[in-house]
């Protein structure tokens, strides 16, 4: 039986910048590392955000490969696995010069693709690139191209919501439940799969009530309306998500939802009201610049660059504030916080490497981080910390993530199912009924 042939993957730098470790996730097929990607990567070796870990990782790893035959043939990634090669630069072929500049970085590794093609006409050659406009001049010149879909949710449609709604319950089991919080069990319900800590709406008719499956006690319990630091949720959702934030039996709560559904509000509500309990409520969020541009390209000094960024989450805090008159404790209270950095609002940059001990961690916008971001925030947690991650998994702003890749999917995922974690997606707007048309049909 002929041994199957052997694909050759042609990787991008931006593929590098979001897993150093791919590399090791291509199986038994050979790469190949264009010598443009390894100057890129020089670029990005200085500095703590994700994207420099990588490059200094990826070169790392590389250099310990490293030897002759890394530029002749190629050397074994590991057992199992194919071989990495770097494709030094080479002239740039005639059949792309009519319609490619060849001085740009990203044409000089298309250039590595289409040369490679020509000359193992028996073999796959597939770019990889999170770039899709790269991917598209790939395919334009006949060159297979895919994204980095190791870390990608396969099905965005079929992602885990946290809650449901159960119809036909025996009334009798509704009325129960009312009257005693722990009294259901799963095998009284019409369905009774569920995993930890998933919301239900429980209905017959007009009769109806909100549960929570408690996988250490195999009951349904009972979900009640609480108001956080004077936040009354609007609807079943919002009502799942205060009890999921003010729950310390859960460590790690996601909430998702378009804008207007009140995921930033609700979790810096509960932090406040739970404040008692923890050290100090961080509230970080990822800088993401408009264009693609760095930070750097706006005018004035680092406060009025980061100001824009930072303003939303201070807008929801002036939400909370102005339910109460400025002499009020419950309005003094918080600003007695920010005075005393119990209540801290920064860019996440200015985090990493904080101690986060004893910490109500807020993330807002956690679509815009890799799944490599959220897995370094959560691994930072200590003893008492609880973590919640909000944001909109359709509005993404980082230009090589998009609804199946970002890091904030990846988490509801992967961590589906777990006693120390909840999720709820918030379906309805409350911001007004304006922007909740404007919202549906605009």
């Amino acid at each position: 039986m002929a041994k199957k042939q052997t694909k050759l993957f042609v990787l991008d730098t931006n593929v590098v910048l979001h897993d150093s470790s791919c590399i090791y996730q291509f199986k038994e097929h050979d790469i190949v590392i264009p010598v443009t990607l390894l100057e890129e990567l020089d670029a990005f070796k200085k500095g703590n955000e994700s994207i420099n870990f990588h490059a200094r990782e990826f070169a790392r790893n590389v250099d310990a490969m490293s030897g002759d035959h890394i530029f002749n043939g190629g050397v074994k990634i590991g057992t199992g696995l194919g071989k990495i090669t770097v494709r030094l630069e080479q002239s740039f072929h005639k059949d792309l010069q009519a319609v490619f500049t060849p001085n740009k970085p990203d044409h000089q590794i298309l250039n590595c693709a289409y040369c490679l093609a020509k000359e193992n006409p028996r073999r796959e050659v597939i770019l990889i690139s999170k770039d899709v406009n790269l991917r598209m001049k790939a395919k334009a010149v006949g060159i297979p191209a895919q994204d980095y879909k190791n870390d990608q949710v396969k099905d965005i449609s079929s992602l885990y919501t946290g809650h449901r709604v159960v119809e036909n319950v025996d009334e009798e089991v509704i009325h129960q439940l009312h009257s005693n919080p722990f009294e259901i069990h799963p095998e009284d319900l019409p369905q009774n799969h569920f995993v930890p800590n998933e919301y239900m709406v429980l209905r017959n008719g007009k009769h109806s009530a909100l549960g929570l499956f408690d996988a250490e006690h195999q009951a349904i319990t009972r979900v009640d309306k609480n108001a956080a630091y004077g936040i009354l949720p609007k609807n079943a959702e919002q009502i799942f998500a205060v009890n999921a934030l003010l729950n310390p039996e859960i460590q790690l709560v996601t909430i998702t939802g378009r804008a207007g559904t009140g995921k930033t509000l609700l979790a810096l509500a509960a932090a406040i009201e739970r404040r008692k309990y923890y050290r100090q409520i961080l509230m970080a969020r990822p800088i993401v610049p408009l264009s693609n541009k760095d930070i750097g390209f706006l005018p004035g000094d680092i406060q009025s660059k980061l100001d824009p960024y930072m303003q939303p989450l201070f807008d929801n805090l002036g939400v909370i504030k102005n339910q109460y008159q400025d002499h009020d404790q419950n309005h003094t209270r918080i600003d007695q916080m920010l005075q005393e950095e119990k209540l801290v609002i920064e860019p996440l940059s200015y985090i990493r490497g904080r101690s986060l001990v004893k910490i109500f961690f807020i993330v807002d916008e956690a679509q815009n981080l890799t799944p490599h971001e959220v897995k370094t925030i959560i691994t930072r947690a200590g003893e008492g910390t609880k973590i919640i991650l909000t944001g909109d998994i359709y509005q993404i702003d980082h230009p090589y993530l998009d609804s199946l890749s970002n890091g904030l999917s990846y988490l509801i995922e992967r961590m589906k199912g777990q006693k120390l974690y909840a999720h709820i997606n918030l379906e309805k707007g409350e911001r007004s009924k304006l922007a909740d048309l404007a919202s549906n049909l605009l």
